[in-house]
Parts: structure tokens; sequence; C-alpha cells
């Protein structure tokens, strides 16, 4: 199994990164926050897990060893696969992954795509004992601020090949659209690649 890599940010694209090692390109299917985290032409090193399906091999990539258990934790849950994992991660930090769970907090898990009321409740059931310790801070939640987006944002547009002025640009028309409590990164990053007219 491949556990972690670490070479050279060749290409990123809105899903995934090619990261070269040793000569030899390795597609990574990452979430928007760990993409956001890579620079063209840099070193990085990724922890990863290898998915192994019948007629594929799929490679998926995270900033540190956490998330990839989470991942892998995910996993262990009936009905959920690579892709909906990757979709919690995209969604919640690990820590806000552990706490839903802890708190049987199904309102937070049913923000990710693809899981609905039912499929929530079916993850704290299953995974509950399994979570491991949960971090709160000093306001009694995870994740990002909400004033730290728009830096997050700017970084993960200039890591994609756009330009530091256009990013600019796309976060202050993203901010602009922003009325009430702060979506998810994933969620702003998004709208501002469509903004921004082209996904690659």
């Amino acid at each position: 199994m491949i556990a972690s890599l670490r070479g050279v940010v060749a290409a990123l694209g809105s899903q995934q990164a090619v990261i070269e090692v040793g000569g030899v390109g390795m597609a990574v299917q990452c979430a928007p926050g760990t993409l956001a985290g890579l620079r063209l032409g840099e070193s990085t090193r990724l922890a990863t897990s290898l998915v192994v399906r019948e007629d594929s091999l799929t490679l998926y990539g995270f900033a540190d060893d956490d998330e990839k258990q989470i991942f892998e934790l995910l996993q262990s849950a009936s009905g959920v696969g690579p892709r909906l994992a990757q979709a919690v991660l995209a969604v919640h930090n690990p820590d806000g992954v552990r706490k839903a769970i802890a708190n049987a907090d199904t309102a937070a898990l049913t923000r990710v795509p693809g899981i609905g009321k039912k499929g929530a409740e079916r993850l704290v059931l299953e995974l509950r004992d399994k979570i491991g310790p949960v971090a709160v801070g000093p306001d009694g939640a995870a994740g990002v601020t909400a004033g730290a987006w728009p830096e997050q944002v700017r970084q993960a547009l200039v890591g994609l090949g756009w330009s530091a002025g256009q990013a600019d640009q796309a976060v202050t028309a993203v901010a602009e659209t922003v009325d009430g409590p702060t979506p998810p990164v994933p969620v702003l990053l998004k709208q501002a690649i469509r903004l921004l007219g082209r996904t690659r």
C-alpha cells in the first residue's frame, strides 16, 4: 500500500494533483482544502490511501495523517465509499467530523452532499465509539473562522494557476454573496472558480 508521497507538484486541477516522484507522475485525488495548500513546482508530502477496485486503482491524498485516518475510518461505516468520505472532509476538518459524530450532530453531517438524515444517523451509530478524542476550540467549535476564508480561497486560486489579481477579484465577488453564516471553504472556492469562468 502507498502510505505517503513526497515529490514535486507537477500539475493541479479542481479535484486532483499530480505529484512527480522519482520521475513518475502520480495522480492523487484531493479535497479542495488539501489542493489549496499545494503549489506548482514545489516539493510536498501527502499522506495517501490507495483504494483498490476490480477496474481501478485510485490514490487519495491528504494534507496530514489525521485526515487520512478519518477518511479510512469513515469508509468502515456501511454505505460510505471513498468519494463520500472525501466529500465529508471537503466540508469538515477531522476535528469537525469527530465533534459531529461524538455529539450526534446530524445537522452538521447532512451538510455534506450525499448524506441524508438516515445516513448521518448511521454514521453516528456505527462510528461514535471509534471516532477518538474530540478537540474543542475556545468557542466550543472546530473549523475555519469566518475571517480566515478569503486568504484560504485566494491562496487556492493562485495555487491552481490564476494570478493574484484575478484571485483578489474573485474573492471580493464571492464575499459580496456571503450573507449570514459563512459556508465551508470548499463551497466558497467552487464559487470563485465559477466566477473566473473555467474549471480545470
